[in-house]
């Protein structure tokens, strides 16, 4: 398959059937995958920490509500 190239892009190139654009630099795209990845691991470290925070706000609540039972409690 001929690509056609980009002009004013050494690395690009477009696809004349599909019309998309082809990025040849392998370095390019897997510092890309990279960056990708590293953004995913991120999100996943904030999902973690926002559920670690949520449980412990229960926890929390579940205690004090336990110390005004008890301290509501006839001696």
């Amino acid at each position: 398959m001929d690509y056609l190239k980009v002009k004013g892009h050494s690395n690009l190139y477009r696809d004349p059937e599909t019309n998309s654009i082809v990025n040849k630099n392998s370095m390019q795209y897997q510092e890309y995958i990279s960056r990708r990845d590293s953004r995913s691991e991120e999100n996943q470290k904030i999902d973690d920490l926002e559920s670690d925070f949520a449980r412990m706000k229960e926890d929390i609540n579940e205690i004090k509500n336990l110390l005004r039972s008890l301290a509501n409690e006839p001696r």
